[in-house]
């Protein structure tokens, strides 16, 4: 049995949220499940547009796909789901510019498949914490070329450029993970509104900590705005396996 909780925020900064959150713990067409995140971006109102269209396209196009294969359907949806937003751009000049992250989930029985553009992340919280998805960005990119360090790259002032997004060019490179799940595994969707704010040992000790999933994710939220709360917060936590955890 899967459990999941989520909560999107605006943050103490921003004057506007521009993630767009959706999970459904029941089937939508082939998929068993489907949890996504998206953090917009653009001028006044685009962003808002940009995370809200793509994932109602994504959705759309996930539950009236024949394909079987997880990955099939989910590389089909983004990329439609980018061709949308790009044709909507040319239409309205106000969304001139317009894109979003998207990260997206699915569950089947203990294998996880993952869908990622962008820097909004996927983490599986077990014994410790890992991250699965990698930073489309610039910092990122410093950092895997070895020109900047991890902490360094916490606070860098360009952390904010990304490399790809759904809607930014005409075509979308789509990362795929897939993994599998063990007991006791929570599985953590999120834009950077959150991990920009709280650090990774604290995300997974705040997860581990006891308390109902709904009290978790909200501590998660409630972290992140009392350390600056400078961006939009959204967060998704998964119990893939909750009755096996139930039952040990």
């Amino acid at each position: 049995m899967l459990r999941s909780y989520a909560l999107t925020d605006i943050g103490r900064r921003r004057q506007l949220n521009q993630d767009y959150i959706y999970l459904t713990e029941n089937p939508i067409g082939n998929l068993p499940n489907l949890f996504i995140v998206a953090d917009g971006m653009g001028g006044h109102k685009a962003g808002d547009y940009a995370s809200d269209l793509a994932v109602r396209t994504v959705t759309r196009e996930v539950e009236t796909s024949a394909e079987k294969s997880p990955v099939k359907i989910l590389n089909h949806a983004i990329t439609t789901a980018n061709q949308v937003l790009r044709k909507r751009a040319s239409e309205d000049f106000a969304l001139n510019g317009m894109g979003t992250t998207l990260v997206a989930a699915t569950c089947i029985d203990r294998l996880l498949q993952v869908a990622n553009v962008g820097d909004s992340r996927l983490y599986v919280i077990g014994d410790e914490i890992r991250q699965i998805t990698q930073d489309h960005s610039l910092v990122e990119e410093m950092v895997r070329m070895g020109g900047l360090g991890r902490e360094e790259a916490r606070n860098h002032p360009d952390k904010n450029i990304i490399t790809r997004a759904v809607g930014a060019r005409d075509d979308v490179e789509v990362d795929f993970f897939d993994l599998e799940l063990e007991t006791g595994d929570m599985v953590l969707l999120c834009s950077d509104g959150l991990t920009n704010m709280v650090e990774d040992e604290t995300i997974c000790r705040i997860l581990k900590n006891g308390k109902s999933l709904k009290d978790r994710v909200e501590e998660l939220v409630q972290t992140a705005n009392m350390n600056g709360g400078r961006d939009n917060i959204s967060v998704i936590v998964i119990e893939p396996l909750a009755d096996e955890v139930e039952h040990d």
